[in-house]
């Protein structure tokens, strides 16, 4: 590897406020915003949309869509001209 080429990783907070959760882990993303963790050390913070808290397929709140009913909609409008 090629020194001073690459960015620090780093330890980073990742927190989905949506959940109210937030993990630590390492990173090279930067951020402005720091948050002090539980182990008393302050990290960078990055907020994100989504995570495991809050994504439907993990938290098993997905939708299930109708489709055999739209399949069927679509055959009476315009099944057999």
């Amino acid at each position: 590897m090629q020194k001073n080429i690459h960015p620090d990783y780093r330890p980073v907070v990742f927190r989905d406020p949506s959940a109210d959760f937030a993990f630590l882990s390492r990173s090279t993303v930067t951020s402005d915003k720091t948050i002090e963790w539980e182990d008393g050390n302050v990290y960078p913070l990055v907020d994100v949309d989504v995570s495991s808290a809050s994504h439907p397929f993990y938290t098993g709140r997905g939708r299930v869509l109708d489709t055999a009913g739209r399949v069927e909609r679509f055959k009476q409008r315009y099944g057999s001209r």
